[in-house]
């Protein structure tokens, strides 16, 4: 790899980390290992070409083209956490992977997508989802951090809201969300 090509892969990692919180071939190395995935079966629940995969995670392209598929991916990583914290067996692991396969994205903040199945409202883990994402496209975590410790002695409930949203896990912020709500 020459001078240049090595340039455009840094700059398209760092472009990956300020979109996605991480380089892509971080998270995507990261979902493998934790859900048993391969490269191939990883693409096929994304719905990408194993090329494409192998270029967003070696940098040669920075950003997922398709809004469906960047939903995939953050079910994934919602699904991944579920498998760490014990929540979800690896069974049912699999059987959510298929489901997230055949999904087609959207998200609750526009009003498409996923919903609950009574009465069409978004599942409060979907909302704190959304919201873990917005915040993590605007700044890694580092930073998010870094903010909220600036925020904490004149505001402190703002610092809180960014600690467990910005760089915390879904779990902490369905319990801060459903705590706050009246």
């Amino acid at each position: 790899m020459d001078a240049a090509q090595q340039e455009a892969t840094a700059r398209a990692r760092e472009l990956q980390r300020s979109w996605y919180g991480e380089p892509l071939g971080a998270l995507f190395r990261r979902l493998i290992d934790d859900l048993g995935l391969n490269q191939a079966r990883l693409a096929a629940v994304l719905g990408l070409s194993a090329p494409m995969l192998s270029q967003l995670m070696s940098g040669q392209r920075a950003k997922i083209g398709n809004p469906a598929v960047v939903q995939r991916v953050q079910a994934l990583q919602e699904l991944s956490s579920q498998v760490a914290d014990g929540s979800v067996s690896a069974g049912e692991a699999t059987d959510r992977m298929e489901e997230i396969k055949k999904s087609q994205g959207g998200s609750v903040l526009t009003g498409t997508g996923q919903t609950t199945s009574t009465g069409g409202a978004p599942t409060v883990r979907r909302v704190v989802r959304e919201i873990q994402s917005l915040l993590r496209s605007v700044s890694a975590a580092g930073d998010i951090i870094d903010a909220a410790d600036a925020l904490a002695p004149t505001h402190p409930e703002l610092a809180e809201f960014l600690r467990v949203y910005g760089a915390g896990r879904t779990a902490d912020a369905v319990a801060h969300y459903e705590g706050h709500q009246s």
